[in-house]
């Protein structure tokens, strides 16, 4: 069967593996389409944490049961969750397998889904029902932003601004609208500014290279946001993120950067900040995010704006990881 592994940053070959022989504990999935997002590209550049060479890239996965097994039907529509946790340890047995030590993530630190066939652990595999394989291949995205807001318990009415506005932070603006928040992007792209104010309906949009902070105290009346999520992935954006956050307010880091981050300690204390990191999803909130797609709360069409063929990848991946491309989601159909 083919598979598409990146050999080393740059460089993606489309190679033949042989099929593979489930355990036990698995199904076989058959790859229908593979949603491209910020790690894939991270990855492809050499800029990804945690992350080694040669590696098959795809974790936003859309699948079909591909044999009768563990319970499951073939043909069955499926959505992989891509962490492969223990299910042993302290942090498993409270529900916290989003962050199992122990955790695994298809596409990071195990093979992905860019090849025709899969193992994945049955327990890992979740019926999608009366989805189409374009949204199931969203899920995972968009999970990562619905387990952000859940993290943030943030209330109906407060305000939050979600700063980075690429797919992970559309999925934040999402689920925060749909817990009634007032909301605000903010960006240094004004394209995605435009995106954010005329497809999702944010309250407001804030250009970071525009005076934020004022801009921020006059959409709250000088109170600043209620909650910050920052969904950059630079260093410096999150630690400016610090200046936002209003008194007793929470900044939320739910991008992951290399290096450290340092932040004014007299602000901190002086706002009795809460500072919180999201990571991964657990399958409550992959649930979640299939009742929102089910109940039209969130329309993918706008959100998917690239999409290529299982072979054209090698050739394709460098335009789409250039930011003059406009890429908000890539889809990869098989």
């Amino acid at each position: 069967m083919k598979a598409i592994i990146c050999e080393k940053p740059g460089n993606f070959e489309v190679i033949e593996v042989p099929e593979p022989i489930p355990s036990a504990s698995e199904v076989i999935l058959k790859i229908r389409k593979i949603g491209i997002c910020g790690t894939d590209y991270h990855a492809y550049k050499g800029n990804q944490p945690f992350f080694s060479y040669p590696r098959i890239l795809g974790h936003e996965i859309s699948a079909e049961i591909a044999e009768d097994m563990a319970g499951f039907k073939a043909g069955e529509p499926v959505v992989p969750v891509p962490y492969l946790h223990c299910g042993h340890c302290k942090t498993c047995k409270e529900g916290k397998t989003n962050c199992c030590p122990n955790i695994q993530t298809m596409g990071v630190h195990v093979d992905g889904g860019m090849r025709e066939l899969m193992p994945v652990p049955a327990m890992n595999v979740i019926r999608a029902d009366d989805l189409t394989h374009e949204q199931i291949a969203t899920v995972e995205c968009l999970a990562i932003g619905a387990h952000a807001v859940r993290r943030s318990s943030i209330q109906e009415g407060q305000w939050v601004a979600v700063a980075g506005t690429g797919p992970i932070g559309i999925g934040i603006l999402h689920f925060a609208q749909i817990a009634g928040a007032r909301t605000i992007a903010v960006d240094v792209n004004d394209a995605r500014l435009d995106y954010c104010k005329n497809v999702i309906g944010v309250d407001h949009c804030v250009n970071a290279t525009e005076g934020p902070i004022d801009a921020l105290k006059e959409i709250t009346e000088g109170n600043l946001p209620d909650s910050v999520f920052d969904a950059t992935g630079s260093p410096a954006a999150i630690e400016s993120a610090f200046e936002y956050v209003g008194h007793g307010g929470r900044l939320i880091l739910v991008s992951i950067v290399k290096g450290k981050i340092s932040f004014e300690d007299p602000l901190f204390h002086a706002r009795e900040m809460s500072l919180l990191s999201s990571r991964n999803a657990t399958h409550e909130d992959f649930s979640n995010v299939m009742e929102a797609l089910r109940n039209n709360h969130i329309d993918i069409n706008p959100f998917v704006t690239h999409r290529c063929n299982f072979e054209q990848v090698p050739e394709i991946f460098e335009s789409w990881s250039d930011p003059s491309s406009r890429v908000i989601k890539g889809m990869v159909s098989l």
